[in-house]
């Protein structure tokens, strides 16, 4: 026998009569938090807050109970759950079965124990003869044998409860996926259409404008029967011409950065920080570089943030943090500001959605007084 299955069978009861005890814990959670939603009842806002106390402790029991069978398997810690619901409290009621068995067969191998230090005792007295002994040697490894097997079957039972409550079936798993395809096809359509609304107004409202007033110079300067003036309605002109060349490339950015064709991300975000009206710190640290839809996301958002920054938060400096994560890239933007952003304005609103498209995760925390931090976590595979 190997020495891992021996770990294995040393960590099987070992959980087990954990597990026998977390049970006892867990039902006593369930009546102490039945009881206070009783007491609650009564008061609608405080039974919110009960119940989503009583979600959040169940979520984290539930998690650890995950952690001590992945344990007693051998086999890495399982991904975190998503938000409690009935089912998570469903399996805390149903391990009530799985750890009184288990404390059954714990109290039979500390009984099986002490009767073999009696047995031991009475060898070393003399008391007991050779075939008597033989007897209680085979009596007690079949015992054990079966002590142990009654170990292993309560812990299937065990895992077979987290994966019927805890784990998804395959048709559900395929549904919530479908519904998160459906979702994040609708928001991708609103975000381009919101974007081209954008670009069309930059265009007609700046562009355009500039374009109007340059011909008017032009049309002014052709006129001009003075030199001197001409001149300087031409210099006027050529100015003009050079800021709206700018704001072409501005718009152009808006649609595409066509700089990631050929530099880094952290190079493009150096432009975005020269182009800052507040100071931009940059920490980028080295990762195998990712895909070009996840840059040009990360660029965006980058992008919105701090324009939103300088415009409304009155900071003093942003910090941009790009490194890697347990998924790929994660990027965090935060600022000294006033905070209070608003999570569901059209700009973050639409930087959510595009991040929501790529399977990214996104991140807004901004209390009043205490600036406003982006988390934004894209998959690289």
């Amino acid at each position: 026998m190997s020495i891992a299955v021996l770990r294995k069978w040393a960590r099987v009861p070992a959980a087990v009569t954990a597990g026998a005890f977390t049970g006892l814990a867990e039902l006593i959670f369930l009546l102490v938090t039945a009881l206070t939603l009783g007491l609650v009842a009564v008061a609608p806002a405080a039974r919110r807050r009960v119940a989503a106390a009583s979600a959040g402790a169940a979520r984290w029991i539930a998690g650890r109970e995950r952690r001590r069978l992945a344990w007693a398997a051998g086999e890495p810690a399982p991904p975190p759950l998503p938000p409690a619901g009935p089912r998570v409290f469903g399996y805390l009621a149903a391990r009530a079965l799985p750890a009184l068995l288990g404390g059954l067969v714990t109290a039979l191998l500390v009984t099986g124990v002490a009767l073999a230090g009696i047995v031991v005792r009475s060898v070393l007295a003399g008391t007991m003869t050779v075939p008597q002994l033989l007897g209680q040697v085979l009596l007690g490894l079949a015992l054990l044998t079966l002590n142990l097997q009654g170990f292993v079957t309560v812990a299937g039972l065990d895992a077979r409860l987290a994966r019927t409550f805890l784990e998804s079936s395959t048709r559900e798993e395929l549904e919530r996926r479908i519904g998160e395809l459906a979702a994040s096809r609708a928001e991708v359509v609103a975000a381009v259409d919101v974007e081209r609304q954008r670009i069309e107004r930059d265009l007609h409202d700046g562009l355009q404008q500039r374009l109007v007033a340059l011909g008017m110079l032009l049309g002014r300067a052709r006129r001009g029967a003075d030199p001197e003036r001409t001149r300087m309605l031409l210099d006027q002109a050529h100015a003009d011409a050079q800021r709206a060349v700018e704001e072409m490339r501005e718009v152009a950015w808006r649609v595409y950065p066509s700089a990631l064709a050929h530099s880094s991300l952290d190079e493009v975000l150096a432009m975005v920080a020269q182009r800052s009206a507040v100071p931009v710190r940059i920490d980028f640290a080295p990762h195998p570089r990712p895909g070009r839809p996840v840059e040009t996301a990360l660029y965006f958002v980058a992008c919105e943030a701090v324009t939103n920054t300088a415009k409304h938060a009155a900071a003093t400096v942003i910090t941009i943090a790009v490194g890697p994560s347990a998924t790929g890239v994660e990027m965090v933007i935060a600022d000294d500001g006033v905070g209070g952003a608003d999570p569901d304005g059209s700009g973050l609103h639409g930087l959510a959605r595009r991040v929501a498209a790529l399977d990214g995760r996104f991140e807004v925390r901004s209390p009043p007084g205490e600036g406003t931090t982006i988390r934004v976590e894209l998959p690289c595979g």
